[in-house]
């Protein structure tokens, strides 16, 4: 049986290098805003329960939180990852399963 700690790691670093968060027209990879793992942790469940769908990746995107403005404001994650970034997301977690 795989090590579902590594297993989310790895899963981790494909996050991070791919999808990024727009701001300003500023590309801030989920890597470099330290929510590539949070991410990972969230979505692997539904990788393991075949439970992988837009809504439910779209539910975790809402649910996870991004403190802006040194903590002033919090807006959902979903709302600062440009589409495109949604559908790599996707198909990054898609392809993952199926190697799973």
């Amino acid at each position: 049986m795989a090590n579902p700690t590594a297993e989310i790691e790895q899963l981790a670093a494909e996050i991070g290098d791919k999808v990024y968060m727009d701001i300003a027209k500023w590309h801030l990879y989920l890597s470099d805003a330290q929510l590539h793992t949070v991410v990972a942790q969230r979505v692997y469940p539904l990788l393991e329960d075949n439970q992988l769908n837009e809504d439910n990746v779209m539910q975790i995107l809402q649910e996870i939180a991004v403190k802006i403005g040194g903590g002033k404001r919090e807006l959902p994650l979903a709302e600062l990852i440009p589409m495109h970034c949604q559908v790599d997301l996707m198909d990054l977690l898609e392809e993952y399963q199926r190697n799973l």
